[in-house]
């Protein structure tokens, strides 16, 4: 019996020491993580007051070791990107703003004027030399075109007998960032060479103009103006296209979808004018694309016939708006609609200004060729 006790005893002592040993790692275990989670809160509060830049050396020990000049090598190169969306960030707001002040002033100018504004048609039109000569190898009824492909362009090609579903006009523009010459109005900052991310500047802004006076003769107007050449150029007639299908898919019965662009001549010593009144305005070109693209397009006349009418009526009105229309094997995404069809709004040398008065006589040539 004796015996008996004595094991029970030690079995009870080492039991106790093996349990106060696991109650101290515990206690200890608890006080270290409350201390971290203190230490995490303190260290939160401190970020909020840091920079981007002190941000990343507080999150990535590793930049703190680094030599000061490798440092500021890689901080530059953490800026350059950031710097740069947050640039078209602030673009994006700039656009929607002015959009969004454009509308209340047009909608304020409306409704004091309870018309469309009237645009003369009995004006004095001439051709301001340029330093490109206009070419050209086949004409009907006035109308001029450079024949880049092999087809045989006969009367009934030309002709312009042609019916549209004039309801939904669709424009949008493959290279969304092309610019032009600044101006003391129109002073930007270039992205590029005569590129800007900023669509208060670019060729967006022409499309803002043609869709504020087409709007005024009753037209329902789709302007899309997503970017489609950044951040890469190569591809821009891809994304446009996935943009278009799309839009054309909500909008059925679209018959005419307008490719805004600028001349890409890369310089500012041609800028293409024209005289109206006493205004100047960017001479316009048509590019009609053919049946030569990897996505067949057999009905490509039609589209050069949707030409030879809007242009046929701008030599009527203004002569002198449009140089001649080219055509080229390129399908340029027209199989989409056939009234679908490139604009070019001036060129490199060609100011803002000019471009946005071209607009106002566009869309008087547009109003009246479709009635």
């Amino acid at each position: 019996m004796i015996n008996m006790a004595v094991i029970n005893l030690k079995d009870i002592i080492k039991y106790l020491v093996k349990l106060t040993i696991v109650v101290a790692i515990i206690v200890g275990l608890t006080r270290y993580f409350s201390a971290k989670k203190n230490s995490n809160k303190n260290q939160i509060v401190n970020l909020k007051n840091l920079s981007l830049i002190n941000c990343i050396n507080e999150v990535i020990p590793a930049v703190k070791n680094i030599n000061n000049t490798e440092r500021e090598k890689k901080i530059e190169a953490y800026k350059i990107p950031i710097n740069y969306e947050l640039a078209i960030l602030s673009n994006v707001q700039k656009n929607e703003e002015y959009k969004q002040n454009t509308q209340v002033e047009n909608e304020k100018q409306n409704k004091e004027d309870g018309k469309v504004e009237e645009i003369k048609t009995d004006l004095k039109t001439e051709i301001v030399e340029s330093n490109v000569p206009s070419k050209y190898s086949t004409e009907y009824e006035g109308v001029k075109i450079r024949n880049e492909t092999n087809y045989k362009l006969t009367k009934e090609i030309l002709r312009p007998n042609i019916t549209l579903n004039t309801k939904n006009i669709l424009i949008f523009h493959t290279h969304t960032c092309e610019s032009y010459t600044s101006s003391e109005k129109y002073k930007y900052k270039p992205t590029g060479n005569f590129r800007t991310t900023d669509k208060n500047y670019s060729v967006v802004r022409v499309g803002r103009e043609l869709e504020k006076y087409l709007k005024q003769y009753g037209y329902k107007i789709i302007h899309d103006e997503s970017y489609h050449d950044y951040p890469s150029y190569n591809g821009s007639y891809s994304n446009s296209l996935k943009t278009v299908t799309k839009l054309l898919e909500k909008n059925k019965n679209t018959d005419i979808v307008l490719d805004l662009h600028r001349d890409a001549i890369g310089d500012n010593t041609y800028a293409p004018t024209v005289k109206i009144g006493d205004e100047y305005a960017a001479q316009l070109m048509f590019v009609i694309g053919g049946n030569g693209s990897t996505i067949k397009h057999e009905e490509w006349q039609k589209n050069l016939k949707f030409a030879v009418k809007i242009q046929k009526k701008a030599n009527e009105l203004y002569p002198g708006l449009f140089k001649p229309i080219i055509l080229r094997y390129s399908g340029y995404n027209q199989h989409v609609a056939k009234g679908a069809a490139i604009i070019e709004v001036g060129a490199t040398g060609n100011t803002l200004e000019q471009c946005l008065v071209s607009m106002k006589y566009l869309s008087k040539v547009i109003d009246e060729a479709l009635k």
